[in-house]
């Protein structure tokens, strides 16, 4: 079967049809192109169609793969195509066994057109050449592609460059687009002289934003081969580009140490240094004596912004002088309302379990590592937000009084939040419930969940679990506390802290 063209997805499907129809197997069709028959044989004649012919029916897949399959350069291609087709009338899922061989083929060389084509549009470089057609400028190309692309890659090209005039030559073919109108050829085309006196200026900004710092050999090659290099006029430039790289980025880095920070740096370390010596001065300012004279002071802190928002301060109570300090997060909304520690929903659930272990609420000092209720308004609610940095390192100084003021023997740090604050640190609290925790005030801590992490539960099975725990938990920590056995048993050394992620409450 000879063909006229080397890639009319249209001319093979007529012919194919046909050879189909007339029961005509694979292995007695062989497929040429007229241009290519070195003998001159006219186009072979098709037989008739079989008196029980009917119509072949295709997956639209063999559609698209044939489509840039035909654009391929291997001779082969068409007998491939049909050879599919022929078996597709017996099996139509083949087209989806991909472990075939015919099939990985065909994948292969859809690939091939398909990367060839990108790179048809990502390195074809215009030229512009004299005379004009009424307002549209003239330009030239030339590409050398690995297969019969231009017809599909045209239509891009048109529709990218309407205003203006152009032609690309290739050695398999050319597109050209003139008043708006696409032309294409199949005949192959000489290379034009493509001197351009704006080449030096390209080049001249290429080298200029060429990054040596985030130069990746390997990759620019993989993206740009070496072949298409010849008709980029900035790759003359690349193999000096790349051998100076290093010393570049070398040098980029000197001038970078030498260079002064910007303006705006300077006005954020003078105003962090601003903030400090203020917070420092107010502190320094605040001497307390004992706990009643502290929480006076405590109520009117304005150290940070939590005050504007909250109804009050709500300080730590219990006796001046506990054994155990019990150290939560935030107050909540009920806590803000009434201005005592641990009165909410997870208060009650704390009350409860004090109960059940036979422990006083009344015995312990009661408080948390923000004093202010930090929120967010949704309609007349008010939601629970969880403090940052900025509010734990603020109220930091609060809590340090209180330790220094009730000197408890050990502190129960309940969730995130408090154990950062006694810290200084980012932790998660699963990992060290249970165990004890160096602090920065002296005193060690028992580390346990929020309970309000408890209440946040869904399973019910994991939540009674976890109230199990956080049960023996308290229960550990006033035993410590009675006993007076403050070191941890042997082997088990206090928890020390690394980089480890936070988790909001739990």
């Amino acid at each position: 079967m000879c063909l006229h063209h080397a890639a009319d997805l249209g001319e093979w499907r007529d012919a194919a049809r046909s050879l189909l129809l007339a029961g005509m197997p694979p292995e007695e069709v062989e497929w040429s192109r007229s241009d290519a028959d070195l003998f001159g044989r006219a186009p072979t004649e098709v037989p008739p169609p079989g008196q029980n012919a009917t119509p072949p029916s295709v997956p639209r897949r063999f559609l698209d793969l044939a489509e840039a399959v035909v654009c391929h350069s291997d001779p082969g291609r068409f007998s491939l195509l049909y050879r599919t087709l022929w078996r597709l009338q017996d099996d139509p899922h083949l087209i989806g066994f991909l472990p075939d061989p015919d099939m990985q083929r065909l994948h292969r060389m859809e690939k091939s057109v398909r990367r060839d084509c990108h790179k048809m549009t990502a390195f074809v470089r215009f030229r512009e050449i004299a005379g004009r057609s009424g307002d549209r400028r003239r330009f030239v190309a030339w590409f050398e592609p690995d297969h019969h692309v231009v017809a599909r890659t045209a239509p891009f090209f048109a529709k990218r460059f309407a205003d203006m005039d152009w032609m690309i030559l290739t050695p398999k073919g050319s597109a050209g687009l003139e008043n708006g109108q696409l032309a294409l050829s199949e005949k192959p085309a000489a290379r034009p002289d493509l001197s351009d006196e704006t080449e030096g200026l390209w080049r001249t900004y290429y080298a200029s934003i060429f990054n040596p710092a985030r130069l990746k050999v390997k990759a620019m090659q993989a993206e740009m081969p070496k072949k298409y290099w010849k008709n980029l006029p900035e790759a003359s430039l690349i193999p000096a580009l790349v051998a100076g790289a290093g010393q570049r980025a070398a040098d980029m880095v000197h001038r970078q140490r030498e260079l002064a920070a910007p303006a705006f740096h300077d006005r954020l370390a003078a105003r962090r240094s601003d903030t400090r010596e203020a917070a420092q001065t107010e502190a320094a300012g605040v001497i307390a004596t004992d706990l009643d004279e502290l929480r006076r002071h405590a109520a009117a802190c304005t150290r940070c912004p939590l005050h504007c928002n909250a109804t009050r301060t709500v300080f730590g109570e219990g006796p001046p002088r506990a054994d155990l300090m019990v150290v939560g997060e935030q107050p909540g909304d009920i806590e803000d309302l009434t201005g005592r520690p641990f009165t909410g929903p997870a208060g009650q659930l704390l009350d409860r379990t004090l109960a059940e272990l036979g422990i006083e609420r009344k015995k312990l000092w009661l408080t948390n590592a923000v004093k202010h209720f930090k929120f967010v308004a949704r309609g007349k609610k008010r939601l629970h937000q969880s403090p940052n940095r900025g509010d734990i390192d603020h109220c930091r100084w609060w809590l340090k009084r209180e330790i220094e003021l009730v000197r408890p023997k050990l502190i129960l740090a309940l969730g995130a939040t408090a154990v950062e604050s006694l810290t200084g640190k980012r932790a998660s609290v699963t990992p060290l419930r249970g165990q004890l925790i160096d602090t920065l005030f002296g005193v060690r801590a028992l580390v346990t969940w929020h309970p309000a992490y408890l209440l946040r539960l869904p399973d019910p099975t994991r939540a009674a679990a976890a109230a199990e725990l956080f049960r023996h938990d308290i229960g550990k920590a006033s035993e410590m506390v009675s006993t007076g056995e403050m070191v941890p048993p042997a082997g088990i050394e206090p928890a020390t802290f690394g980089l480890q992620n936070r988790c909001s409450t739990s």
